[in-house]
């Protein structure tokens, strides 16, 4: 007969701070999670690209960087606390690094000002953003797990943020006739990645600084 000591271990419904992804239902949501990156990756770069958008583009970026960054969290699971903080160091770091290249790229942007199609963006933005939310709702039971599990939480949240963003810039584009706030928006997201990869980061050293001294003992 199984405790109820023993179904904590796997529920986030107990309050587990710790929730490690051990749980067959998490994998399963991650797994569809997945599948829904991967798609809206291929629809909003090429809408991105037929727009003129920036934004667009730089949100199906992230969608690329989501779909790797669950794989990995996925291969993770089960594994020791020293191999997971370590994957979350190494998503920490792509997400710093894809805020660094939009934040690089919106500059260069500035220096063109290219007026992107603000239908598009506006029609895409909200596809994106019932991707986004569909996932946020799937993995919020999960939020508040390890550094591996909270990385891919914080993830969907932020795209779910950006594709909003993304809309009021398609309507700002459309009323002003200006690329800024496309550029403007991008910016704001760049931001968004590189304060949740920060978090990550500090969380994942913290846990791995936890799997040391475990070693050590």
């Amino acid at each position: 007969m199984t405790s109820v000591s023993d179904n904590c271990q796997t529920s986030v419904c107990c309050g587990n701070a710790r929730f490690d992804g051990l749980d067959k239902r998490y994998m399963r949501v991650l797994w569809i999670v997945i599948a829904i990156n991967a798609l809206m990756f291929a629809v909003e770069m090429l809408a991105g690209q037929l727009a003129g958008s920036h934004a667009l583009q730089a949100d199906a970026l992230d969608f690329l960087g989501d779909t790797l960054t669950y794989g990995i969290s996925l291969a993770v699971i089960g594994k020791s606390l020293s191999i997971r903080s370590t994957a979350a160091l190494f998503k920490g770091l792509s997400l710093s690094l894809m805020g660094l290249w939009v934040l690089g790229s919106t500059v260069y942007q500035v220096l063109i000002l290219c007026l992107p199609n603000a239908e598009v963006m506006g029609v895409i933005g909200f596809l994106a953003l019932a991707a986004n939310l569909a996932s946020a709702l799937l993995l919020l039971p999960y939020k508040d797990g390890d550094a591996n599990v909270r990385s891919v939480w914080l993830c969907s949240r932020n795209d779910a943020i950006g594709n909003v963003m993304v809309m009021l810039a398609a309507v700002a584009v459309w009323a002003s006739s200006s690329a800024w706030p496309d550029l403007i928006v991008a910016a704001m997201m760049a931001s968004i990645f590189l304060s949740s990869a920060f978090h990550i980061l500090r969380q994942a050293w913290q846990e791995r600084g936890e799997s040391i001294s475990t070693k050590e003992v």
